[in-house]
């Protein structure tokens, strides 16, 4: 297996330079990535499929998702493209590199794990700063036009936002200089979780089910269906931020009161 990574790898930074693999080989691998994982949910919704699992009954109506769609295409283009091609000079001072040979797995786990957990605290904060009055009304409010998430409304913001929130994304790469493989990788798993965070369904699959500490789509969509001013709910990926500054304390009891619910009726049948 390590033999066929390598000889792909090898492909790649023969035929491309470490520009193109930096800047264009990210910008696809995130398109990619973003909407193949995205796209689905907003089938599902409309289908009807899987609805016992999803969060809201309420659904999103085509032109909504549509709008979602035209403007992540255009904040994709304008912004994104521009920060990952203006950012590379940096990732390569700090010591990215593209060369062989390619960084151990344990080395690769231990540069994400460290990524996860500083990305969770920065965006933490920095989340919590978006839901100020003056910043959430001209900034985060674009965020919260869809009170019922899908996939995609995940990247979908004000681009003030995505440069602000994406430091937290980025600063623990650029911190630590690592091979682009790891950044690839980093991207890949970074897109996935905020996707599922905000697709709307919570099935028996989901990782929060299996994880612990980690919060998930039932996590982040009570932060979207709640007053900016109530929600809590703040960090991006774990919950023991929220717990620690006692944000989630809404959330917590509205799941202690179903729970006992659940509880009732399962007495009454």
């Amino acid at each position: 297996m390590a033999s066929i990574v390598e000889s792909g790898w090898r492909y790649l930074i023969t035929h491309f330079s470490d520009f193109q693999l930096a800047c264009l080989g990210s910008f696809f691998i995130h398109e990619s990535i973003f909407f193949l994982s995205g796209l689905p949910f907003i089938f599902l919704e409309r289908a009807g499929w899987l609805s016992k699992y999803k969060i809201q009954t309420k659904n999103n109506t085509a032109a909504a998702q549509e709008k979602c769609i035209t403007r992540l295409l255009l904040y994709h283009v304008c912004v994104n493209l521009p920060v990952m091609i203006l950012s590379y000079p940096v990732f390569r001072f700090m010591g990215m590199r593209s060369t062989l040979p390619l960084p151990s797995w344990k080395v690769v786990s231990t540069q994400i794990l460290f990524y996860f957990i500083l990305e969770d605290f920065v965006f933490y904060w920095g989340h919590r700063i978006l839901h100020t009055k003056w910043l959430y009304k001209h900034v985060h409010s674009v965020h919260h036009e869809y009170a019922t998430p899908f996939g995609l409304t995940s990247e979908y913001a004000h681009p003030a936002e995505i440069l602000f929130l994406g430091f937290a994304t980025i600063v623990g790469p650029a911190i630590t200089g690592p091979h682009l493989i790891t950044l690839w990788l980093w991207m890949v798993l970074r897109v996935l979780e905020t996707v599922e965070a905000h697709c709307g369904y919570h099935f028996p699959w989901s990782l929060s089910n299996f994880l612990p500490l980690y919060g998930g789509a039932d996590f982040h969509d009570y932060h979207h269906r709640l007053l900016y001013t109530k929600s809590g709910n703040y960090s991006s990926t774990f919950v023991y931020m929220d717990w620690i500054f006692g944000t989630d304390k809404g959330y917590r009891k509205l799941k202690a009161l179903k729970s006992d619910g659940d509880e009732v009726a399962l007495k009454e049948m």
